[in-house]
């Protein structure tokens, strides 16, 4: 096995494409084609992972945070970050960074902090727009069948909880092949018509390549006539954070100390209490406070998130509760999260969690 391997499961479940533009996610150090020994997960790529990391023979370090985020011009060791540089490369350890494609997946880690808080019917608070494509093409009626499935293998045609999804309208093409052509139908210097049906079908943008190669080796034409064209709606699997509903109503005090308590922090800060019973509750890994209007918006009880700003608790205006319990106690379940994918994918492959407590904030 490679680490090549892990990241493509990895990129798979959480595409480089969904990062936001500011991020650093991907392979930051080390070789893709390097045999795996072994691959600690972290939520923080400090020294003392990269030392736990060597003392337990592992090659690789899986974490949420990119270590680097901007250019290094040097490597001297004046900081932490230079020297992770450094010990990542002396020791030839590879070091993986998923976090804003980690986070705008809807099974990423704001579904991990809901699963803390065990809300149910949960969707995304702030779906991405323009990452989908819709593709349109013209097949021959006969073959139809043929170049749909194979779309839909490519990965075409999946919206919300449904897949094979398309749209098929029969018409007549018209075409005449010129010197060197060889039709599929008709003969060259004559203009053909054909019995077609124009198929669309939507498909996520990152998919774009696999999805156009499928369609030319499953058409049956010498040249293929297709579009594919940007759509700006909002997709519902991909976008920050999530909302979704507790099991039962809570008392607002009641739901802080849960709060507290499913997270393991030594301190929630919050927003006045309204005198209202919490039922909806909106979640943000990290740094949430710009989903703050959008939790509004939904009718959020309460928002549980992490790095607000002295002022930025007065934009509640008294509509919710935030509950802000910190950026590492909100994406601490990232770790969990890297080791479920991993273990789901590879049954001959035991994956390890640091134990270092990568936290630099502390609480009396």
């Amino acid at each position: 096995m490679t680490i090549q391997s892990i990241i493509q499961v990895l990129e798979r479940f959480a595409p480089p494409a969904y990062q936001e533009s500011y991020d650093n996610a991907g392979l930051l150090f080390g070789n893709p084609d390097w045999e795996l020994k072994g691959a600690l997960l972290t939520l923080d790529a400090t020294e003392a992972v990269l030392d736990e990391a060597k003392e337990k023979g592992c090659n690789l370090v899986v974490a949420h945070h990119p270590i680097v985020f901007g250019g290094l011009k040097r490597i001297t060791g004046r900081n932490y970050v230079e020297r992770v540089a450094i010990k990542a490369i002396k020791h030839d350890i590879a070091v993986y960074a998923a976090h804003t494609n980690l986070d705008n997946v809807r099974a990423g880690v704001s579904a991990m902090m809901a699963k803390q808080l065990g809300l149910e019917k949960t969707r995304v608070l702030d779906p991405k727009k323009d990452l989908l494509r819709k593709l349109f093409t013209f097949v021959p009626a006969a073959q139809a069948a043929a170049v749909q499935d194979a779309l839909f293998a490519a990965g075409a045609g999946h919206i919300g909880n449904y897949s094979e999804c398309s749209f098929a309208a029969a018409g007549t093409g018209t075409f005449r092949g010129g010197e060197g052509a060889d039709p599929f139908v008709g003969r060259p210097g004559e203009r053909h018509s054909e019995a077609e049906v124009k198929l669309e079908v939507i498909f996520p943008a990152q998919l774009e390549g696999k999805v156009t190669a499928a369609l030319l080796k499953a058409h049956p034409y010498e040249e293929v006539a297709y579009d594919v064209v940007k759509l700006e709606n909002r997709w519902a699997e991909v976008g920050s954070g999530l909302i979704g509903e507790l099991p039962d109503v809570m008392e607002e005090m009641a739901f802080l100390a849960m709060v507290k308590e499913r997270f393991r922090t030594g301190c929630v800060r919050y927003t006045p209490l309204r005198g209202k019973k919490v039922r909806k509750v909106a979640v943000c890994g990290g740094a949430g406070s710009f989903l703050l209007k959008q939790a509004r918006a939904a009718g959020a009880d309460a928002f549980v998130s992490a790095d607000f700003k002295y002022h930025e608790f007065f934009d509640a205006e008294n509509q919710l509760i935030v509950a802000d319990v910190g950026h590492f106690e909100s994406e601490q379940f990232a770790v969990d999260l890297f080791y479920h994918i991993l273990t789901e994918n590879f049954s001959n492959f035991a994956p390890l969690k640091s134990t270092i407590n990568t936290n630099p904030v502390n609480y009396l």
